[in-house]
């Protein structure tokens, strides 16, 4: 699973989802992209998972890219403790996921097969995304 090597504060406070992606909301490695439709924190098992799924049905063909690391910690309390005392202990990291957000990417591999990978990394997530292709820049064609 990822996580971070080491982080300059234990605990961070929760922050805000507001807004669309302004950064990684394009396939910038592979051809096909996993984008995200909603703002949520995708944890590191969560990602693994996606992952897992996905190179389990391209049978380690083509090259998958995970775009997104799990770099907030997320603290709980221990259950059954009294009000006070305290943030909790740091227990699992989350990557912070606004809408636009392009998750994963493959690239040397069909449509199809992309597409079913990410239909079936999609379930292992808790938001809706949507299948998106790398975009053929214009500059090239005009040349």
């Amino acid at each position: 699973m990822l996580l971070p090597k080491r982080v300059k504060y234990r605990r961070v406070h929760r922050g805000r989802m507001t807004g669309k992606a302004t950064r990684g909301n394009t396939v910038t490695y592979g051809d096909f992209g996993l984008q995200a439709l909603e703002p949520a924190w995708i944890s590191s098992r969560q990602i693994e998972a996606a992952r897992i799924a996905m190179t389990r049905y391209i049978k380690r063909g083509g090259q998958v890219w995970i775009k997104i690391f799990p770099d907030k910690p997320i603290t709980q309390k221990p259950a059954e403790t009294r009000m006070g005392s305290g943030k909790g202990s740091p227990e699992y990291w989350v990557a912070v996921v606004k809408p636009g957000r392009v998750m994963f990417e493959i690239g040397g591999v069909t449509e199809e097969l992309a597409r079913e990978a990410f239909r079936l990394a999609s379930h292992k997530l808790p938001i809706k995304t949507k299948f998106v292709v790398k975009e053929k820049e214009a500059e090239e064609g005009e040349e």
